[in-house]
């Protein structure tokens, strides 16, 4: 997730300047990494009517950028006259999607009830990429969608959930996409949330995060001078970037987070209710739509205005006025502690149970490797089965293997750093 550039003046006043809407949780997908385990609809979406005044109370609010997911927002009848009613209210309008259904004609009419962008996600080549879909064929259907998409005049942008059964695939999967003419391709890890939850082996450990983040570095590098010798402007380039819930405070911030011909950019904290918020489709608000919705969840639009939500909810607004007393672990004591705020909220909470301790932050892996050291989760607690829910894991600390061929040293004896129950 990306937000547009902000002005100086957007976190004056706390307002939803990124919206992302959760209009639907029906899917022509049922991937096994799915935090919001989507497939078929809530029992109690909201209703056409009922979304017409929601997006009203978002133009009130002040938003600049809405993104429409699901499930498959497109699954959705509704979804052209709500794209175009949010245009009018001058949004700029994007979706996210899985690109299983993005045929011509409706890629077309997307564009032509307003939409500016698309997301199409791809998670590899198409051996990995099917397997993380859970289903044959996907990855065609996706690739597919990106050349329709962008037949129809739309910006085409791709995100890839990185986990171990695809880290190694990342080269092979940026050059797909580069010659597929996808704008940003954007990297972020697999939380353990939903489906994802019942695959721990999944889940990258901490350390792997280096490999990760200097090879999404060297593929930028290569971008940049391939299209500097091509004559072709560095913001044309084909460009990487961070999701929120990678990084943070490496020797690649700046390149990897950086928008495109900006000069620079770094991770500024957690921006759940200060300047984005999350709506699922029954009306529940969240301050970012990734969030655990049971921890989370700071109200619901049949039950009181969206502007009274975004405006009185204690929940909403956790991230708004925080400091550092809420941070644990290395974070605690982390050089970047101030600005960081323990990285990405709902990664962390999805971990180990709360925020406040993020253990996938390439500073942290970076400093621990510097004294022959690496952190390991350890799964302790299965998630329930619920949208978008969340076991937990324990922390290891062990030593780093002298040589990538040296055996792991015996997990008993390792100290165990726990957050407690998960809430």
């Amino acid at each position: 997730m990306t937000v547009r550039a902000l002005r100086p003046t957007d976190l004056e006043v706390p307002r939803p300047i990124y919206v992302v809407w959760e209009t639907t949780l029906r899917c022509d997908h049922e991937c096994a990494h799915c935090g919001s385990r989507a497939g078929d609809a809530r029992p109690s979406e909201l209703s056409t009517e009922e979304l017409l005044e929601v997006a009203d109370g978002i133009i009130r609010l002040g938003a600049r950028e809405v993104t429409l997911i699901g499930g498959e927002a497109y699954l959705r009848g509704d979804c052209y006259r709500l794209i175009s009613y949010l245009r009018d209210g001058g949004m700029r309008v994007t979706m996210q999607t899985g690109g299983r259904g993005l045929t011509p004609d409706r890629a077309k009419k997307l564009k032509a009830a307003g939409l500016a962008a698309i997301g199409v996600s791809v998670d590899g080549p198409p051996e990995a990429h099917d397997e993380l879909r859970a289903s044959p064929g996907s990855h065609a259907s996706a690739m597919a969608g990106i050349a329709n998409a962008r037949a129809a005049g739309l910006i085409v942008t791709s995100n890839t959930q990185v986990n171990r059964r695809n880290k190694d695939h990342l080269r092979e999967t940026a050059e797909l996409l580069r010659a597929a003419g996808v704008a940003v391709w954007r990297a972020q890890l697999t939380a353990p949330m939903g489906r994802a939850a019942d695959e721990p082996d999944w889940i990258l450990q901490p350390y792997m995060i280096l490999e990760v983040i200097d090879t999404l570095a060297e593929i930028q590098h290569a971008c940049l001078a391939d299209a500097a010798a091509r004559g072709v402007p560095a913001e044309r380039a084909f460009h990487v970037r961070l999701g929120n819930n990678m990084g943070y405070y490496g020797p690649h911030e700046q390149l990897l987070r950086a928008r495109p011909g900006a000069r620079d950019g770094h991770w500024q904290s957690c921006g759940a209710g200060k300047f984005v918020m999350g709506i699922e489709s029954d009306g529940t608000i969240k301050g970012c739509p990734s969030l655990p919705t049971g921890p989370y969840a700071g109200g619901n639009v049949r039950e009181m205005s969206l502007e009274q939500i975004w405006e009185n909810s204690e929940v909403i607004a956790f991230a708004r006025n925080r400091d550092e007393s809420e941070l644990w672990g290395f974070c605690k004591t982390c050089y970047y502690a101030e600005v960081c705020r323990a990285g990405c909220s709902f990664t962390s909470h999805s971990t180990l149970g709360r925020r406040g301790n993020m253990p996938f932050c390439y500073y942290r892996a970076s400093q621990l490797r510097g004294q022959g050291l690496r952190e390991r989760l350890l799964h302790k607690t299965r998630a329930p089965g619920t949208p978008y829910d969340f076991g937990a894991f324990e922390l290891a600390v062990e030593p780093w293997p002298s040589t990538p061929d040296a055996p792991e040293r015996p997990r008993t004896r390792l100290p165990i750093i726990s957050a407690g129950p998960a809430t």
